[in-house]
């Protein structure tokens, strides 16, 4: 039975805050949704993982059901913080619980980073949703991992 959203208990933790249980259940759910899922071969372990922030959405016996990633600025986004790895299980798509944690992502993004605007780069079917927070899309669509992209941001300071 699916634990309501409303039920759901939410943490954000820095890499070294996270225990290995949860390290393992992070790494187990994206490559479910991303590698699986989407049929997608990549690198997860990209090596961003240890300078990010990890917000997680779980069922109160521990299940991670939501989950996106908080960095500081990278290489990639040198002037920019960024929200990636955005994502819900299966069971709990089309309850809301992708609007609550984008809600929690950009909330506890900037806290982090008050003083960054927040870049995205955003499968280009989520388009609308993106916006809806209001992400601004500032590429045309490209391939990436043989999905569509684009790159979006979020600048209210």
């Amino acid at each position: 039975m699916q634990t309501s959203i409303s039920a759901l208990e939410w943490s954000l933790q820095s890499f070294e805050e996270l225990s290995t249980t949860r390290l393992y259940d992070i790494m187990q759910v994206r490559q479910a949704v991303f590698v699986v899922e989407q049929t997608c071969p990549y690198l997860d372990a990209d090596g961003y993982d240890n300078i990010s922030h990890h917000l997680c959405g779980h069922t109160p016996v521990g299940e991670l059901v939501a989950y996106a990633r908080i960095l500081p600025t990278t290489p990639t986004y040198p002037e920019h913080s960024s929200i990636g790895r955005v994502l819900t299980t299966m069971p709990y798509r089309r309850t809301g619980l992708g609007r609550m944690l984008m809600t929690r992502a950009i909330a506890a993004t900037r806290r982090l980073h008050p003083h960054l605007a927040i870049k995205i780069m955003a499968q280009h079917y989520l388009e609308a949703f993106y916006q809806s927070f209001g992400f601004v899309t500032t590429s045309e669509r490209f391939l990436y991992d043989d999905i569509w992209h684009i790159d979006m941001v979020y600048s209210e300071l």
